[in-house]
């Protein structure tokens, strides 16, 4: 089980770039979760794919359609007094935090793509190609 930001569901389902990237990480851990957030900031980059005609509106609701099934019972709640104390400390978005807190709460790593949030948090938040790569320690 690992905690993936939105950009990590984005780029699994949106063909782009990095969608190898992202495969990868699902190929290592299927389980992924992420806190209730997820949902808004995808439909934010859905909206924008829309706004700059990437993507056509049904698209982009096939593709919420498809990320809410993927992350089906794997959404939760988070402390809102950590996610500020880890926004205070590090200077990221409280948004960014809720991952953190999450993978805390829940004592599994984060995976993302955002070099603050990377930076900030090394002893949790793992690159993509960096946790689709390591060893197993199971």
């Amino acid at each position: 089980m690992i905690v993936v930001d939105t950009n990590v569901i984005a780029f699994l389902l949106i063909e782009g770039e990095h969608t190898a990237q992202a495969e990868g990480v699902f190929k290592k851990d299927t389980e992924w979760i992420a806190p209730y957030l997820w949902r808004s900031e995808f439909r934010s980059v859905l909206a924008f794919y829309v706004r700059k005609r990437r993507i056509h509106l049904d698209d982009a609701k096939a593709l919420m359609q498809e990320a809410e099934v993927l992350m089906q019972g794997r959404e939760f709640e988070v402390e809102s007094a950590r996610v500020l104390e880890l926004a205070e400390s590090s200077k990221c978005s409280a948004y960014d935090c809720e991952y953190v807190t999450l993978a805390e709460q829940v004592g599994v790593k984060l995976v993302t793509s955002d070099k603050k949030v990377l930076n900030a948090f090394s002893w949790i938040a793992m690159e993509m190609t960096s946790f689709s790569t390591k060893e197993t320690d199971r």
